[in-house]
């Protein structure tokens, strides 16, 4: 491992390499935050899908693709004069502080749990600002619905708004269910959605409260089902045939072996 002035020579290296490709590379001179925010998004997933795979080297790779696009949006403000990277690092440091009265607060305490540190946080949050920051005000709107359901439910239990047994959930599920089965055998689209975003909501709250990721949940299901259909598709073509000319209990009977296969 590397020792603090040798992390720190590492990151003045960056800053210097960003500011010379910002006067000296062109395509790197006409970048705008504009430009680059569908960039840092492709980036964030990258990131995610490193980690969701626990490929050690690939996480280091995209974690510094993460961290050049930090330095990037940095530096172009500092060049229009409105703050630098020194100004993000102090806000980030003065928010952790802030937040986390129990570890640097004057009455620091040692004996809090996980939970009550975490609703602790989240109470924190909303007094900054003056205190106009609403719980939810935090959740981007722009996240994937999912990952949106996920954040907003968990910052509602932060402050006690959840149901008080993870089984308690199962009813809702099973009303939403009822409403979204009634809907499809109405015309309107709107309330069809409307249920349907219901019973994926009451869906994502069940599986947050059993401990498990929906996104990560979701991706796995997706890949499980990538893996069965292409095995489908593969035997489909050895054999000579066509998919749209097979019957559905044709393709179940070769789905069945890619899932006897352990695909």
């Amino acid at each position: 491992m590397h020792t603090k002035e040798e992390k720190l020579a590492a990151f003045a290296e960056a800053l210097e390499i960003m500011e010379t490709l910002r006067a000296k590379c062109p395509w790197n001179a006409a970048q705008t935050t504009e430009s680059l925010r569908p960039m840092t998004v492709e980036e964030v997933y990258e990131l995610s899908d490193a980690v969701l795979r626990g490929d050690d080297k690939d996480l280091r790779k995209e974690l510094g693709d993460v961290l050049l696009h930090i330095i990037f949006y940095a530096r172009i403000a500092e060049e229009e004069g409105r703050w630098d990277i020194a100004d993000v690092i102090h806000g980030l440091c003065e928010k952790m502080r802030f937040r986390h009265p129990h570890v640097f607060g004057s009455g620091a305490s040692e004996g809090m749990t996980e939970e009550e540190v975490a609703k602790n946080w989240e109470l924190i949050k909303t007094k900054e600002k003056g205190g106009n920051r609403t719980i939810l005000g935090g959740v981007p709107k722009s996240f994937p619905p999912v990952l949106k359901a996920y954040a907003m439910q968990d910052k509602a239990r932060s402050v006690g708004f959840d149901w008080e047994e993870p089984q308690q959930v199962w009813d809702k599920v099973l009303e939403e269910y009822g409403e979204a089965r009634e809907a499809v055998e109405e015309s309107g689209t709107a309330h069809k959605e409307e249920e349907f975003g219901d019973l994926l909501f009451a869906v994502v709250n069940a599986s947050r409260l059993y401990g498990v990721d929906p996104s990560v949940a979701l991706d796995k299901a997706c890949e499980k089902f990538r893996r069965r259909f292409t095995y489908l598709e593969e035997q489909t073509i050895a054999q000579g045939r066509d998919l749209k000319q097979m019957t559905l209990a044709e393709m179940d009977a070769i789905w069945d072996e890619g899932k006897a296969k352990g695909l």
